[in-house]
C-alpha cells in the first residue's frame, strides 16, 4: 500500500513564484489530477515530486506500507512519462528498454520486452530504431520504460500527447491499473 504526502510544496526560479502551499495526499488505487493553463506549473510539480527538481519549501513524502521511503528510494518506485523525457533515438526500443532497465539495476529478458512492447501497442515492433518511431509511437515506448520496473507511483504528464485514439485507450488501460 502505497501513500504520497504533498505538504506546503512551493516553487520559486528567482522572483517567479511558480506555485505556493500545494498540500494534497494520494492512495493506492486513486487518481490525482494536476490541470491548469500553460506555464502553471503542473510539469514542475511532477518533476519536484519524481524526485528530479527540489521545491523552493515545503516536502514530498511517499510511504509504502506505512514506511517513509527515502529520497532514492521514492525515485525507484516513481515512473514518469512526459514529453520532455528522452530516448535514444539511434537505438532499437528493444535496446533504450533494455538500457532503461540497467540503469534501474536489473536485466530485461526478451521475453518481457517483447510482453511490455504488446502491452503498449509496439508488438513486433522492438527491432526497429526509434528514430523511425512516428512521435506517437515514441510516446508509447515512453510509457513501456516508465512500466519497466513496476512503478508504486506513476508520473504522467500531459499523458495523451501525441496519442491517437488507440494510443489514449492504452494510456486509460494503464490508469485503470
Amino acid at each position: 500500500m502505497y501513500r504520497l504526502e504533498l505538504q506546503g510544496l512551493s516553487k520559486r526560479y528567482g522572483r517567479l513564484r511558480v506555485f505556493q502551499g500545494l498540500t494534497a495526499e494520494v492512495r493506492s488505487g486513486q487518481v490525482l489530477v494536476v490541470a491548469g493553463p500553460n506555464g502553471s506549473g503542473k510539469s514542475t510539480l511532477l518533476r519536484i515530486i519524481a524526485g528530479l527538481t527540489r521545491p523552493t519549501a515545503g516536502q514530498v513524502r511517499f510511504f509504502r506500507d506505512g514506511r517513509l521511503l527515502s529520497p532514492e528510494e521514492r525515485r525507484r518506485q516513481t515512473g514518469l512519462v512526459a514529453v520532455d523525457v528522452a530516448l535514444y533515438g539511434e537505438l532499437t526500443a528493444w535496446e533504450n528498454l533494455s538500457f532503461f532497465a540497467r540503469v534501474r539495476g536489473f536485466g530485461l529478458s526478451p521475453e518481457e520486452g517483447e510482453d511490455l512492447l504488446a502491452s503498449v501497442g509496439l508488438a513486433g515492433r522492438g527491432d526497429d530504431l526509434v528514430q523511425n518511431y512516428s512521435s506517437g509511437m515514441r510516446q508509447r515506448l515512453k510509457y513501456a520504460c516508465a512500466l519497466l520496473h513496476r512503478p508504486g507511483l506513476l508520473l504522467l504528464d500531459e499523458p495523451g500527447a501525441n496519442l491517437d485514439e488507440a494510443g489514449r485507450a492504452i494510456v486509460e488501460a494503464i490508469i485503470a491499473r
